[in-house]
């Protein structure tokens, strides 16, 4: 991600309590395997090591919402699941609002910043011509499948990761970013360094994710503890309940940009790559069809660079703008 080369040595030398490979995304889409992946995720992590907390540009990422051009009549009346969402004029939106990465609520001025929250305003607008017309469900990572298939919600984005036994209950969009898993220790702790350190020890994961599949494989004597949110997860990490938090990598990076100080990602990704997807309901080819247009769009205009340069990059020191994963992959 990194247009400087860093050795694993190099990264592992510098501050800010980043020790180890944190990687914000895993980027397979321009990656040739695990091995490249794992280099690329350093090198991003050691430029973020330099300006974590540095805050988004509004400015900047409303400017781009408001470029997204709505799609034409036709076009909408195309498709069923646009249609009837264009017929309702508010689109039923599964999400999160607790990311710094991914998407994050201002308390000043109330809206929603981050790269999911830039896709879905994205969607919205080319939906329906104004990115406010919207009906917000608060998700966590055990109630995505059931919004969906209650038909509470017409989309879920909420950094979901793509999984075969997901496919069984829901469809997926997408992928739109590639991630790995990491674990989140205190900034103090001395003890964790790598995944091979979590044996023995105490590790917070989210129940409904694939935390816990992840640490059986690559911890497995570990001790799992499983917390429905996020920041459950960090509240027994800080109270000494846990020693450790994992989580996939794109939301630990968030932890870290947020808390500057407080916690450090200790060693490199690990587990598999996994690739985050938009989620809808299972066999709703419309709306995959409908998304994966929008989205083949929204890169093919220069839009998925320029949202990953102001959520990303621009915050956390990453110098050069990945390609996306494939659309459909």
């Amino acid at each position: 991600m990194s247009s400087k080369n860093y050795s694993r040595r190099q990264f592992l030398s510098l501050g800010l309590g980043l020790a180890g490979g944190a990687a914000l995304f895993g980027l397979a889409g321009c990656q040739e395997g695990p091995s490249d992946a794992a280099a690329t995720s350093a090198a991003a992590s050691t430029a973020a090591a330099s300006s974590a907390g540095v805050d988004i540009d509004k400015d900047a990422f409303n400017e781009l919402i408001a470029s997204v051009e709505p799609a034409g009549d036709d076009v909408i009346s195309a498709n069923p699941w646009a249609k009837g969402i264009k017929d309702a004029g508010t689109f039923r939106l599964g999400a999160t609002r607790t990311s710094a990465i991914f998407s994050q609520l201002d308390e000043q001025d109330g809206k929603v910043y981050g790269f999911d929250a830039g896709l879905y305003l994205g969607l919205i607008r080319y939906i329906l011509g104004d990115e406010t017309k919207y009906d917000y469900t608060q998700l966590t990572s055990d109630t995505r499948e059931s919004v969906l298939q209650n038909d509470t919600v017409d989309a879920v984005f909420a950094s979901y990761t793509i999984t075969d036994k997901r496919k069984q209950v829901v469809s997926f969009a997408g992928p739109y970013m590639t991630t790995q898993y990491a674990a989140l220790v205190l900034a103090d702790n001395t003890d964790i360094n790598s995944v091979d350190d979590l044996a023995g020890k105490k590790v917070a994961v989210q129940s409904g994710s694939t935390g816990p599949d992840v640490v059986a494989q690559y911890a497995p004597q570990a001790e799992v503890q499983e917390f429905s949110k996020d920041d459950e997860c960090r509240a027994a990490l800080e109270q000494g309940r846990v020693d450790a938090y994992v989580v996939d990598n794109t939301l630990q990076m968030g932890n870290v940009v947020k808390n500057p100080g407080k916690y450090r990602i200790a060693g490199d990704p690990f587990g598999p790559e996994e690739h985050l997807g938009i989620g809808v309901k299972l066999d709703n080819t419309e709306a995959v069809d409908f998304i994966n247009d929008f989205l083949k769009k929204f890169e093919d205009d220069g839009n998925w660079k320029k949202l990953y340069k102001i959520c990303l990059a621009d915050r956390c020191g990453v110098e050069t703008i990945p390609e996306p994963p494939a659309i459909g992959a």
